[in-house]
């Protein structure tokens, strides 16, 4: 089974931000509780990167693995909810031969937040 990581936008910024006087960003929010969710995690590693370049979509994740569909998903609320659904999304991403997981085994806080779908780099 390969590794399956989850890449969290750190610098996203959903609407209204700045009016809620946020000493982090919801995608520093949203990282945390990702980390926090995949502690312990054999399949799943995760990484923060800066601007993933889906703002009208904040907060952004990637799901990748080496010779396996990716994903984009975007929307979230910076929360332990969402943080524990894209951990368990991941987890049967990295069990999955290629990528892909049934729409009925995908936890209900992602429903709806998927944005692209990648299809893997040929081996050559």
């Amino acid at each position: 089974m390969t590794t399956t990581w989850i890449t969290v936008c750190d610098t996203c910024k959903r609407d209204g931000w700045e009016t809620r006087g946020m000493e982090q960003t919801d995608g520093e929010v949203l990282a945390a509780e990702v980390e926090k969710a995949a502690q312990g995690s054999e399949v799943v590693r995760v990484r923060r990167h800066s601007c993933l370049m889906g703002c009208s979509n904040g907060c952004n994740v990637t799901i990748q693995a080496g010779e396996k569909l990716c994903y984009t998903l975007g929307g979230f609320v910076p929360d332990s909810e969402a943080a524990e659904a894209i951990v368990d999304y991941a987890a049967q991403h990295a069990e999955s031969e290629t990528g892909q997981v049934p729409y009925r085994n995908w936890p209900a806080p992602i429903k709806g937040h998927f944005v692209t779908r990648h299809p893997p780099l040929p081996s050559e």
